[in-house]
Parts: structure tokens; C-alpha cells; sequence
């Protein structure tokens, strides 16, 4: 377990109501933006993860405006009395093209969020939980020794290259499913060899070649190449502590996987009528898509029911 900062590196604001701003140093000391949401009921403290993208402390997606999954995740923590610390990713709002997006300082921010919630008094005597969604499940995944127990929600089921190959594959059209295949295979073989990104063939799916690109993009590149081939039940072999997983049936963007690995020891939950952010869906799978499930991720759309979840948090060591 890391120690807790030191209160003078942690600029709090006065304690006047449940929620409140601070800034903690991240890796190498970057300032981070947080908000702790106090609750009182379980001795549990979360600390949340958001998934990919240059996200805020709320997980509000810039292209996906009227959606805050991480503030209404850490209100209902609050109601099932977990208290929680969510902060800003280093990439939200920076334009510093020197700025380190690696593995290693998006892993160092979590294990820097996790120290600074052992100083606050709103985490005082309590144990410390990772909940993380999408990209901030497998985040949580490399600092799992560092927490006390893992709720993941949308795990990516296997590694990056693979998820967006079983992703993407159903979307090729017909006409060229060949060429976009070969060149999905070409642009992670260049992030592999650190080569410069494939020129695509021109039957290629525009769309897939802007994805290409976006991957290849140099701001995250590093990120990408350390996560492309991760395998997250490696990983979530190593957990120490209790360890829940948690898919949405309804969600397209990573589901729960056919069979679960021997390997993997803890809970695996599967919520029905429940999309990637936990929204409650009513559509079939059949008629969703990427684009369509957006309109399900809205801070109108009601959570699914999320009673298993609280079942497991309840039935956490005392």
C-alpha cells in the first residue's frame, strides 16, 4: 500500500457540505482536480477510474455533452454509504504536447489519487475500493495492489487489439471486409514495430482509417502501444483483494465474455437491461449500436438496477 500524502501537498476547500474540490500531485507531481463526495454507512472509500478519453472528474465526454456517468456513480456510492474521490485525467483540457500520457503516468495518477484518499478525513478508518469503468477497469487492474478491493465495470474481456478487432469486425462492409481487415492488422503491427502509420488501400472504411490514425495519434501513442496486447486477466489474477466484475447486457462497447478464465477467483455480475455507463437500456442488443447507444448515456436515462452491485459492496469485509 502507498502512504498517504502528506495533508500540506492537498489543497481541500473548508468542509461545509458532503462534496468538495481539492487538487492532490499526480505523477511527477502534475496537479490533479478532484472531488470527494462524503457518505457515511460501509467502512469502504472509492476511489474512481474513468474510462478512455480526455475526460473530467464527472467522465464528461467533450463529443457526448449532457452525460456525467462519474458524478452519478459517485452519488449512488454515496447512497449505498460508500464515500468516494474522482479526479480530472491529466489529458482533460491540457494541450501540452510534451505532456507524459504513458501507461506508466496514467497508472502513476490512480496510485497518486489512491494515496491522497488515505489522507482525507472523509476516507479516515475506512478501507480503500477501485471502482473503475472501460480503460479505468484495466488502470485499476496494474495498481490493484495498491487498493484494498476492485469493482470494474465494462472490463475490457481481452486485450486492446483484440476487443476492437471483435468490435469493429461486424462493421466492415462487405465489399472491402478484406482490405479494412488487413489494415487494421497493418496499423497495430506499426504501433508494435514503432513504424509510421499504413497507407490504407482505397476501399478502406474512411471511418476506420481516422480510428487508425487516432490511434497512432503521438499525444497517446505510448498509452496504446503498453496497453495494445495487455491481457486484463493476467492482471486480474494478480489482485490481491476481492475483485467484482460487472457488464452491462445491453452494452456494445465490451460485454462479458463467453467463459471466464479458471484463473480469475472473484464475482462476476452480468445486470440486465443495463448499457456501458450502467443506464438502464430497454432495446434489444440487436438494435444497438455505437452510435445508437448514445442516446441511452444521458443523465436523463435512470441507472439499471444496480441491486447486485450493492449486494457486493454489502457483503465486502467489514
Amino acid at each position: 500500500m502507498l502512504p498517504a500524502i502528506p495533508p500540506a501537498l492537498i489543497q481541500p476547500a473548508p468542509l461545509q457540505s458532503p462534496a468538495r474540490d481539492l487538487t492532490f500531485p499526480g505523477f511527477n507531481r502534475l496537479p490533479l482536480g478532484g472531488t470527494v463526495l462524503a457518505a457515511q454507512g460501509l467502512p469502504w472509500f472509492a476511489v474512481l477510474a474513468a474510462d478512455s478519453g480526455p475526460l473530467d472528474r464527472d467522465w464528461a465526454n467533450p463529443l457526448l455533452p449532457g452525460s456525467h456517468p462519474g458524478r452519478t456513480l459517485a452519488q449512488w456510492l454515496a447512497a449505498q454509504g460508500v464515500g468516494s474521490l474522482r479526479y480530472d485525467k491529466r489529458i482533460h483540457g491540457r494541450r501540452d504536447p510534451g505532456l507524459d500520457s504513458s501507461l506508466d503516468a496514467q497508472a502513476g495518477d490512480l496510485r497518486a489519487a489512491l494515496a491522497a484518499a488515505r489522507g482525507l478525513p472523509e476516507a479516515r478508518g475506512r478501507r480503500l475500493l477501485l471502482v473503475g469503468l472501460g480503460e479505468g477497469a484495466l488502470l485499476s487492474l496494474v495498481v490493484s495492489r495498491d487498493a484494498d478491493a476492485l469493482l470494474l465495470l465494462g472490463m475490457p474481456p481481452q486485450s486492446m487489439a483484440r476487443s476492437l478487432a471483435d468490435l469493429l469486425r461486424p462493421q466492415f462492409a462487405a465489399a472491402a471486409a478484406g482490405a479494412d481487415q488487413l489494415y487494421l492488422e497493418a496499423v497495430f503491427q506499426a504501433i508494435r514495430d514503432r513504424q509510421p502509420p499504413p497507407q490504407p488501400r482505397a476501399e478502406v472504411e474512411p471511418a476506420l482509417v481516422r480510428l487508425g490514425h487516432g490511434l497512432m495519434a503521438p499525444e497517446t501513442l505510448d498509452f496504446v502501444r503498453a496497453t495494445l496486447d495487455l491481457d486484463p486477466w493476467v492482471l486480474a489474477a494478480r489482485a490481491a483483494g476481492p475483485v467484482a466484475l460487472v457488464w452491462g447486457d445491453r452494452d456494445v462497447q465490451s460485454w462479458k465474455p463467453a467463459a471466464i478464465p479458471a484463473t480469475f477467483l472473484g464475482t462476476v455480475l452480468e445486470l440486465p437491461e443495463a448499457n456501458h455507463l450502467l443506464k438502464r437500456e430497454p432495446r434489444p442488443k440487436s438494435e444497438l449500436n455505437g452510435a445508437s447507444a448514445l442516446a441511452g448515456y444521458g443523465d436523463e436515462v435512470p441507472l439499471a438496477d444496480l441491486g447486485p452491485v450493492a449486494a457486493w459492496l454489502n457483503g465486502l469485509p467489514k
